[in-house]
């Protein structure tokens, strides 16, 4: 990534965390949460941070989430092991203030060298904060399960070397990354995404699909919204019949923990 003076990161902790870390010998993983879907589906599946924690197998204990979304501020990077940012309704080109606070924290913890991995609006969020560009899909929304290919930069790399060439992921999202950062290794495409997976540092990666949304969450996603996919011209009903399981996503995820947390 590009050389750069780093901003200074919020340091108070506010709100009471899902899982307290008081007396454990090993700082927590912080979940920076970002957003969350609808009453409706979160009521049924949980909010966004709760679904990444239990597609990471984390446990309360080790589990810090900040929702930044909701001017909850994040501790210095020192005091968490990993980091993972959730997806969220918030469109990194609206700048908002918390999200603008947050890429600055994300600089200082690169600095550190803290391991951080990304999912959608948290891809998204690392590419803009590192110096890429982002914006709205030039090939339009983007929903259901769709093939990631990997590119022979991910060969060697220890997280994804033993994932197979393709494999199925959920996406549902309208902006990508357009312009990854200086530096960034692009390690997957998708149909609709050349930049779908990267490698931002040696520990930070980013994938604009979710491994942590189940097949349910995203057959109720996609019926839920079948109207205003259809004003965009997308068959919701013909794409939940294409949804199905993605274990080789989730276990990317449970991977990146295991090497670098």
């Amino acid at each position: 990534m590009s050389s750069q003076t780093f901003a200074s990161a919020p340091t108070s902790s506010s709100g009471s965390p899902s899982g307290s870390t008081s007396g454990s010998t090993s700082a927590p993983v912080l979940i920076i949460h970002t957003g969350d879907p609808n009453d409706e589906l979160k009521d049924a599946f949980g909010n966004y941070a709760v679904q990444l924690q239990q597609a990471a197998g984390l446990a309360d204990h080790e589990t810090e989430i900040v929702s930044v979304f909701q001017g909850h501020a994040l501790r210095a990077p020192n005091h968490y092991r990993a980091v993972l940012i959730t997806g969220s309704p918030t469109m990194v080109t609206d700048q908002v203030a918390w999200s603008e606070q947050t890429a600055q924290w994300l600089r200082e913890a690169a600095e550190t060298g803290l391991p951080m991995f990304g999912v959608c609006y948290g891809h998204q969020l690392l590419s803009y904060a590192f110096g890429g560009k982002v914006g709205y899909n030039p090939n339009g929304k983007v929903a259901g399960t769709m093939a990631v290919t990997k590119h022979a930069a991910a060969a060697n790399d220890a997280l994804l070397q033993d994932a197979p060439e393709s494999f199925a992921a959920h996406m549902l999202h309208t902006q990508v990354v357009l312009e990854p950062p200086p530096g960034a290794v692009v390690l997957g495409s998708s149909p609709k995404d050349p930049y779908h997976m990267l490698k931002l540092a040696p520990t930070i990666y980013s994938t604009q699909f979710h491994p942590e949304f189940s097949t349910d969450f995203v057959k109720a996603h996609l019926t839920y919204y079948t109207d205003t996919y259809r004003e965009n011209g997308i068959d919701a009903t013909q794409l939940c019949q294409c949804v199905k399981e993605t274990p080789q996503s989730i276990e990317l995820l449970r991977r990146f923990l295991r090497l670098h947390a």
